[in-house]
């Protein structure tokens, strides 16, 4: 089971910083830290609360292009990183509550993109593409309402 250190590692650091402005300056260097701490959980919460509302209006595991959002995703993104990149929340396609977890994004031409999400980070991606296989040769008779006209 890999630990995400992050967890420890970020709270840790928030009261490492605390202790040390106590140290250094005493109370109002605490509150100095303090407000610095909020002001930065405030942002990251808003910025969370703008993608989420962004992607209200989209349908679940809708994409404009899957082949632009194959070619944008990066190793690591974050989940939230992703739906911002898409405005809209991905289909969930694994069990709910297991890890990893894999979400889809489809365009208009059913193409799609398959995501996998290690600890809320981008594991691994994999763009799929509908097969051709519904021409029909009733549109290519020759008529000259279907073919172009000769240079």
């Amino acid at each position: 089971m890999t630990m995400n250190f992050q967890k420890i590692l970020i709270p840790a650091a928030g009261v490492a910083l605390i202790v040390l402005a106590y140290l250094s300056y005493g109370w109002p260097g605490v509150v100095v830290v303090v407000s610095v701490l909020v002001m930065w959980m405030l942002l990251h919460f808003t910025r969370m609360m703008q993608v989420l509302k962004r992607a209200t209006g989209r349908p679940i595991g809708y994409v404009d292009s899957a082949v632009m959002l194959n070619a944008k995703l990066k190793p690591k993104a974050s989940l939230l990183h992703v739906v911002a990149m898409t405005r809209a929340l991905g289909e969930l396609r694994s069990p709910k509550g297991t890890q990893p977890e894999v979400f889809r994004w489809t365009d208009g031409s059913k193409s799609y993109v398959d995501c996998t999400f290690v600890s809320g980070k981008l594991a691994g991606h994999s763009l799929t593409r509908p097969t051709d296989n519904n021409i029909d040769s009733d549109d290519s008779s020759g008529s000259p309402e279907n073919s172009a006209p000769a240079p």
